[in-house]
């Protein structure tokens, strides 16, 4: 079978459940991202940073809801998904389950997690599901001025004081490990992913990581380390632990859900 042809019929009860976990793992992300994103829209070092961190949280919710409805493909409800789900159901990316302490932290989510969400969806887009494929392309575009972000303000704060280079690279240093396992997980639905031509194997995630954004990295004093899959939850596809109660009702919209009018 050729690239881009897979389809839901095509995949058994393991492979389905396999997607759903990928999905979830790029939703659920796409949506905590856009969270703390939205947490410095007046936090930001200028007015312009606060726009540009609105309009990357727009992104990440706009791309959010477009990854979740491919669970319709799989004969999945997706609104359920979106609505109803506890914290410890999230599959998303451990580095955001704390929020941001600063902006050199807000910087490591764009360098780091944004950049490391955006090599497993490309790698998802360009490989043998066709629906993933015809969903990717707009939000892989998008993703191009968050990159340009990310190594702006990387390189600003490895420019300036010795203060701020230093805590940019701890920003980095600190949420690379367990960005690295989440995005190139290297366990038993990976593979099954990657033997099926959905995926890139862990390997190949890694290097393309490097390639793309370890230039940027290392230009603050950021070597790449050694994914961290201890304590690693098969069933999420990320570590332990999940994002607090008060970000997922806001990432749920729960405060003005009854307002809600379709």
């Amino acid at each position: 079978m050729s690239a881009a042809e897979l389809t839901p019929a095509d995949l058994d009860d393991q492979g389905r459940a396999d997607l759903r976990r990928l999905i979830l793992t790029l939703a659920d992300t796409k949506r905590m991202l856009g969270i703390r994103y939205s947490d410095w829209l007046l936090g930001a070092p200028s007015i312009e940073a606060g726009i540009a961190a609105s309009g990357m949280a727009q992104d990440e919710w706009g791309h959010a809801r477009l990854l979740y409805a491919l669970l319709k493909d799989l004969g999945e409800d997706p609104m359920p998904v979106e609505h109803d789900r506890a914290p410890e159901a999230y599959a998303s990316c451990d580095a955001l389950d704390a929020e941001a302490g600063d902006w050199a932290d807000v910087v490591a989510f764009m360098a780091v997690v944004d950049a490391a969400l955006t090599v497993l969806l490309e790698g998802f887009a360009e490989g043998a599901y066709g629906p993933a494929g015809a969903r990717a392309g707009k939000m892989i575009a998008e993703e191009g001025f968050h990159r340009d972000m990310a190594a702006a303000w990387t390189r600003r704060l490895a420019a300036g004081s010795a203060e701020a280079r230093a805590r940019v690279a701890a920003a980095c240093a600190a949420v690379l490990p367990r960005t690295l396992a989440w995005m190139a997980a290297d366990d038993a639905a990976a593979t099954r992913l990657a033997d099926a031509g959905i995926l890139p194997s862990a390997d190949a995630l890694l290097g393309r990581f490097a390639e793309l954004h370890g230039p940027v990295l290392a230009a603050a004093g950021v070597d790449l380390p050694t994914p961290d899959r201890s304590d690693w939850d098969a069933e999420r596809g990320r570590g332990p632990g999940h994002p607090g109660l008060e970000a997922v009702e806001r990432a749920r919209g729960d405060l003005n859900r009854e307002l809600f009018v379709e």
